[in-house]
């Protein structure tokens, strides 16, 4: 059994969805700080060829708040229906739009108030698509015990409260994780670095790291999933 623990991401790009495929129980972090200009609220996807984000308003997002505090200012004009006019012009001629788009509009006229629960929702709505086996929780519901520990640790009591001694991070983890500490506590930690491939966009100048909206929208299920399988533990 692996588990591991990430804020929850709008529509994350694939390396998060590596992570996702790769434990039993992924761990979404809501009660921690909210991190502004992030991908928390916003993400990339590809427009005239070019990176291009969409974002949805939140109402004062601060880094003095948790993630969970953060409402989505639903009242602001244009929300949401100008992130899906971008979408849909930005892939209305990618050989698997009519199957994803749908997906996207659902999530964003489904009524979320919360920031923290529309990224999740983004997440376990590509989850079910790709029909990817993982048990999807949140930190602030299934762990709010462990919430003021220091983050080490916190990592290690959920990964044992889950039922297992197998602990995932990203690679970016590998400066504030020590693997010996995590051993000491009967825990081993892996990192997991993406080794993103070039896949078929509308022209021959691949745009790495968008959203996982841009993967699916020129790839298959199976040929995602085969994407997913591409990176390394160390």
């Amino acid at each position: 059994m692996k588990v591991a623990v990430m804020q929850p991401y709008l529509f994350p790009y694939i390396g998060y969805f590596q992570l996702v495929n790769a434990v039993d129980y992924f761990v979404f972090a809501d009660d921690v700080n909210y991190i502004k200009r992030g991908f928390i609220n916003r993400n990339k996807i590809l427009l005239n060829n070019q990176e291009q984000y969409f974002t949805v308003p939140c109402h004062k997002p601060s880094q003095n708040r948790l993630i969970n505090e953060i409402k989505i200012a639903d009242d602001m004009k244009g929300y949401p229906e100008n992130i899906l006019l971008t979408i849909r012009q930005a892939y209305k001629k990618a050989p698997f739009f009519t199957e994803v788009f749908p997906i996207i509009e659902s999530l964003f006229h489904s009524g979320i108030d919360s920031i923290a629960t529309l990224a999740a929702r983004s997440v376990e709505s590509v989850a079910k698509y790709l029909e990817i086996e993982v048990d999807l929780k949140f930190s602030s519901v299934s762990f709010s015990h462990t919430k003021g520990q220091e983050r080490s640790a916190r990592l290690i009591n959920i990964t044992k409260e889950s039922g297992s001694d197998h602990y995932i991070n990203p690679i970016g983890g590998n400066i504030l994780y020590d693997k010996e500490h995590f051993k000491s506590h009967g825990i081993t930690l892996e990192f997991l670095s993406p080794q993103i491939r070039p896949y078929t966009q509308f022209t021959d100048d691949f745009v790495p790291n968008l959203s996982i909206i841009d993967v699916l929208m020129f790839n298959s299920p199976e040929q995602t999933k085969i994407l997913l399988e591409q990176y390394k533990l160390v």
